[in-house]
């Protein structure tokens, strides 16, 4: 099974998005979804040594959607 790294994205109320890795202390934020991928990508390579470096990163975005009847 490959080594994961999952961060949880959320729209900032600042705007542009946040993402925090899950038992990790990496965080990051971006003004959008492309840049915050990159920025969690780095983040992530920042944090761990080699041999224990995840093979795959998942992103979960919570997003708030408000609908009217």
């Amino acid at each position: 099974m490959p080594k994961e790294s999952i961060s949880q994205v959320k729209e900032s109320p600042e705007g542009g998005y946040e993402a925090w890795a899950l038992g990790h202390s990496i965080f990051t934020e971006a003004d959008n979804l492309e840049k915050l991928k990159e920025r969690v990508a780095e983040a992530v390579r920042c944090h761990f040594d080699d041999d224990e470096m995840p093979t795959v990163i998942r992103l979960h975005v919570i997003r708030r959607e408000v609908l009217t009847p």
